[in-house]
């Protein structure tokens, strides 16, 4: 039974694996402008790429009809189209192959019995997500058909939000399979406590992310640590009302994406010398130092991508830490419970 529940184990990281990847493949996607090539949606036939010249010059006409053509790209050829046309058709090929790697290995280890205790609901909770995110999907691209040149910036932070959410809980599901048993330790309650919040920010700091690549805010104010000349530049709450500053207004956002960064590096700095004073030694020391080094590389690397204006290997580098250092405060989180929890049966004992 071990080794069956290890498969099944083994299968959640794959998926969690692939759905990191199809949100590295979503940013390429959106940095490239090709989210809107591809004017529909066919569930079905639309897995089937253009395949003679005739086809392709009726995509491409489709593409001429909306308003990024128009104002944006008027004059591009087949051969500039076929190309951001690619990018968009493997985001899409790939979410479906997502879908597939997931239910048929789903109801292979359902019939066989393999699915742990009470695992059944919270895959199909899964499941579920993974539709939702696919319809998600769509409702973002249209928001830039018709009135606009880019897909709306808070459809496409719901649709970035969605995915993280749905790596977090695949990625969970996944650990909660594990066979590591640490030492019990007591005392962990303020550590997770102050872990759970990390998390939180981080999630927190990649939706803010994806206001930032919606607006292009990314592609001003390339200079650090000051901005526009300032620590705190001027015209940050230039929109009325004050909220729509936070995601109408490239410089809020930048600045706010900027300010997390910094919270998030102080926060977790503190945190490991607090989880230091309860466990000297041992995985969750090393967990948490590993966490801490990454959000350093992670911060460094957004700097580099503000300093350099986007450039897409460093922007795509940036998702790829983000979505590591998710996985590492999960990882690291819950190690702590199981610690906590063992801790907190022994002294009941």
């Amino acid at each position: 039974m071990a080794q069956r529940i290890r498969a099944v184990q083994i299968w959640l990281y794959g998926i969690a694996l692939l759905i990191a990847l199809m949100v590295v493949v979503g940013g390429a996607t959106r940095l490239t402008d090709s989210g809107l090539s591809i004017t529909e949606w066919q569930l079905i036939s639309g897995a089937i790429p253009p395949l003679s010249e005739a086809q392709w010059l009726v995509a491409f006409e489709k593409y001429r009809q909306i308003p990024e053509y128009e104002l944006v790209n008027r004059g591009m050829t087949l051969a500039e189209f076929k190309v951001i046309y690619w990018w968009e058709w493997g985001h899409r090929f790939l979410g479906r192959f997502i879908g597939f790697a997931f239910f048929i290995p789903f109801a292979f280890f359902w019939l066989r019995g393999d699915l742990p205790a009470g695992s059944k609901p919270k895959l199909t909770v899964a499941l579920a997500l993974g539709a939702l995110q696919g319809a998600l999907g769509w409702y973002m691209v249209q928001s830039g058909l018709i009135d606009r040149v880019d897909v709306s910036q808070y459809r496409l932070a719901a649709h970035l939000g969605l995915a993280v959410v749905l790596f977090a809980y695949v990625f969970w599901l996944a650990l909660g399979m594990r066979q590591w048993r640490p030492e019990p330790q007591s005392g962990l309650g303020q550590p997770a406590v102050f872990a759970v919040a990390l998390t939180g920010l981080i999630f927190l700091q990649i939706v803010m992310g994806a206001f930032v690549a919606g607006l292009d805010a990314g592609q001003g104010y390339n200079t650090w640590p000051l901005m526009d000349g300032a620590i705190i530049p001027d015209g940050l709450v230039a929109a009325t009302p004050a909220w729509r500053n936070l995601f109408e207004n490239a410089m809020t956002v930048q600045f706010t994406h900027r300010m997390l960064a910094y919270l998030i590096v102080l926060l977790s700095i503190l945190y490991l010398v607090v989880l230091l004073r309860k466990a000297h030694e041992g995985p969750l020391a090393v967990s948490a130092g590993l966490m801490v080094l990454i959000v350093v590389v992670q911060a460094a690397l957004g700097v580099m991508t503000l300093l350099y204006q986007v450039p897409i290997s460093l922007a795509l580098c940036h998702q790829v830490g983000a979505l590591v250092l998710l996985a590492l405060i999960l990882h690291h989180l819950h190690m702590l419970l199981v610690a906590s929890e063992g801790g907190a049966a022994e002294n009941n004992v």
